[in-house]
């Protein structure tokens, strides 16, 4: 067998991860016409094929499989190596790729991203906003941000940013249309606004009061899957809009929207950042977690603690990772 260089495994890695040729150049600094004929000249050199490929899809055969289980933890030590150099620098250096909810990293992530990066300036973070269930670790992330009780058990967990409240809204014309509801099944006799995951399941509202919980299926004329259109759509006027209550409270207070069932809108535990445990965290990644911990008085907890927090709005529930 002819020999076979890193940056040949470099470029096995980066496809296995992405399964996109796209994405995986991207990521390695090169066209994708040129990692697809580097990739044939790896499986010939091996004389064996990696990769299924067709026109719309890449998967790996078994083969591949057996390459990537053995040859990415080692690569992962590589990097650790790399990085603990790190300690011999005055501050943290290096790149964090890491995955949100679209509606968490504008209200919580980004914040704390921005303030992170003013005092580690030799620090880049790249965030994929994502609302849908992603493998954390085979995409290629450092770490996410999630509701606590979705995140798997062999992750590593913090605090970040403040605890989470739903808001019913529309806007005052809608309500001068229809009549305002007083319990939450009379959302079933108003036009909403509705939420489809990437699984292709519609979200059903939950409500919370006195220790009673209910979730109410809606129905109405529009049904989008982000929650920034959600509140677009409200302002449009096309229905009630169930949504979290901090992309909310300015538009309220302008008289914009109208908030209705806010007695049986119940708060939530909150977001956290969480991270594979490893022998060797990233340096960047330490720092991190340390401005969160500082930032929010809080300490790393493992996840099984967490499973005890309330249920958190499916919105994010859909996008936690699976470790």
């Amino acid at each position: 067998m002819r020999t076979v260089s890193p940056s040949d495994l470099s470029s096995f890695l980066a496809l296995a991860r992405h399964r996109s040729f796209r994405r995986a150049a991207d990521e390695i600094g090169c066209t994708p016409s040129a990692l697809s004929h580097a990739l044939k000249a790896l499986e010939e050199r091996l004389d064996l094929r990696l990769f299924n490929r067709t026109t719309r899809s890449v998967a790996l055969t078994e083969a591949g499989e057996l390459l990537l289980a053995r040859v990415a933890p080692a690569f992962r030590d590589i990097e650790d190596a790399l990085d603990d150099l790190n300690n011999f620098r005055g501050a943290p250096v290096g790149r964090l790729k890491l995955n949100a909810a679209r509606a968490s990293a504008k209200m919580v992530l980004l914040p704390l991203v921005a303030r992170f990066l003013e005092a580690y300036p030799k620090v880049s973070i790249e965030i994929v906003t994502d609302n849908d269930l992603v493998d954390m670790v085979s995409e290629g992330f450092d770490a996410g941000v999630r509701f606590g009780e979705v995140i798997a058990q062999d992750m590593i967990a913090v605090p970040i940013g403040p605890r989470q409240r739903t808001a019913i809204v529309a806007t005052p014309s809608f309500f001068e249309r229809f009549p305002k509801p007083t319990a939450p099944d009379h959302l079933r006799e108003l036009p909403c606004v509705g939420l489809r995951f990437g699984s292709g399941r519609l979200y059903a509202w939950e409500f919370e009061r006195g220790g009673v919980e209910l979730q109410v299926e809606v129905s109405g004329p529009l049904i989008v899957d982000d929650q920034d259109m959600m509140v677009d759509a409200a302002l449009a006027g096309a229905g009630v809009t169930f949504t979290f209550e901090d992309q909310v409270l300015s538009l309220i207070d302008e008289e914009k929207l109208v908030r209705v069932l806010e007695d049986w809108c119940p708060y939530y535990g909150g977001l956290y950042l969480y991270y594979p445990s490893r022998r060797q965290m990233p340096a960047a990644l330490r720092a991190f977690v340390d401005f969160i911990r500082t930032a929010g008085s809080a300490s790393p907890r493992v996840n099984a603690k967490l499973l005890q927090r309330p249920t958190a709005p499916r919105s994010d529930h859909d996008a936690a990772a699976s470790g």
